[in-house]
């Protein structure tokens, strides 16, 4: 497998909006990088709370409860920002879309800005022929509030090329996250 450089990315990744990286005086930055693209995150975020459970509730991928989620939306609440409470995290998705090709695979990590400030990022990889916009997993590490500003750069994807096309690709397999818009919370097929 191979990096793919900013020009590879521009002629065989298809993302949409698309953006050079360029330095914005007072934000987090985002667009093509040298070997990577950084992705901004929207304004739609689902925080985790325990609030409504009462400390009974268990988070269960297999049965994920919505209501372990308080939903912001920083265009209705008119700020730039949300705040993860400490040691809690949130959900977001990316403004960018994203078309993987068969022989490529996105992997994903935080900017260093986020993460100097203990907020981690995790996002599976972006498997062959995945489409969609990404659902961010933004771990607040601290014993603090942290902010994270809307429609900024929060990770960047590293694409890698394979020496092969991939026998299954994501789209072969009828993945469940195909072609996501909006939040995706946690599902497991069901027969």
């Amino acid at each position: 497998m191979t990096v793919l450089s900013d020009i590879q990315i521009r002629e065989q990744i298809e993302i949409e909006p698309f953006s050079n990286l360029a330095r914005r005086a007072g934000r987090v930055s985002w667009g093509v990088s040298s070997y990577g693209y950084d992705v901004r995150v929207g304004t739609s975020f689902k925080i985790f709370t325990n609030a409504t459970s009462g400390g009974a509730t268990i988070v269960d991928p297999k049965k994920f409860d919505d209501e372990l989620f308080v939903t912001i939306d920083t265009d209705e609440t008119q700020r730039d920002h949300v705040v993860i409470p400490p040691n809690s995290f949130a959900l977001a998705e990316t403004v960018e879309w994203f078309s993987i090709p068969r022989d490529i695979l996105a992997i994903c990590v935080g900017k260093s800005t986020y993460a100097r400030c203990g907020l981690i990022v995790n996002v599976t990889p972006l498997e062959p022929e995945w489409r969609g916009r990404v659902t961010l997993e933004i771990s607040n590490t601290t014993p603090l509030p942290a902010k994270v500003y809307a429609n900024e750069g929060i990770a960047q994807l590293i694409f890698l090329k394979a020496n092969a096309v991939c026998e299954t690709s994501y789209a072969d397999k009828g993945g469940k996250y195909q072609d996501q818009e909006g939040l995706t919370l946690p599902m497991v097929d069901r027969e």
